[in-house]
């Protein structure tokens, strides 16, 4: 029996064409921002983070010292 060259063929374009299609996505579904729209969103995160830090330590109490 021949191999199907034309369909074997077919077959690999179309798993090509499906993979540039899932790496068009997810390309698109990240943003392009300008560095200082960057930069300002990180500082952002960074102080969000960092609050949610200081409310968790402050809850446990104060590391070494006596609880009441």
């Amino acid at each position: 029996m021949p191999v199907p060259w034309k369909y074997l063929g077919l077959a690999g374009l179309a798993g090509v064409a499906a993979t540039g299609v899932v790496v068009a996505r997810r390309r698109r579904a990240q943003r392009d921002y300008d560095p200082d729209e960057l930069r300002e969103r990180l500082h952002r995160r960074l102080a969000e983070a960092e609050g949610e830090k200081g409310e968790a330590t402050e809850s446990l109490g104060e590391p070494g010292g006596a609880r009441a």
